[in-house]
């Protein structure tokens, strides 16, 4: 599966921004897929995932409330909704595809987008 992230923009805190990720070349339906973040000096986080049909959903307690994740498998895209942005949020934004079952770690996916970058003003 090949990823390609957009959405990431300047935003003041308390905004929201809709990241999407757009995925070609392999069974969409067949992965689970997940957002992850790295801010400047720091590892790459889990932010959320979304089961294969989207009947499932995971968040990290950091955004969970503000953020949601979705999918549409007809269009093979998921998005990203972030609302009450804070600026700890600032990251580069990545979605990724995983076909095994660790949906809280990046080595369980297979596939990155190239990630995109959300910064959030006070």
């Amino acid at each position: 599966v090949q990823l390609q992230a957009s959405g990431g923009g300047l935003v003041q805190a308390g905004g929201s921004l809709k990241l999407s990720c757009a995925a070609s070349r392999g069974t969409f339906s067949s992965v689970v897929m997940g957002w992850f973040r790295q801010a400047p000096g720091k590892e790459r986080e889990f932010v959320a995932a979304i089961s294969r049909s989207g009947g499932s959903t995971w968040y990290t307690d950091s955004v969970k409330g503000r953020f949601t994740i979705s999918r549409d498998n007809a269009k093979n895209t998921i998005d990203l909704q972030m609302n009450t942005l804070k600026p700890e949020d600032t990251a580069v934004y990545y979605c990724a595809a995983s076909t095994s079952l660790g949906v809280y770690y990046a080595r369980a996916y297979d596939s990155w987008g190239q990630g995109t970058l959300v910064t959030v003003s006070s």
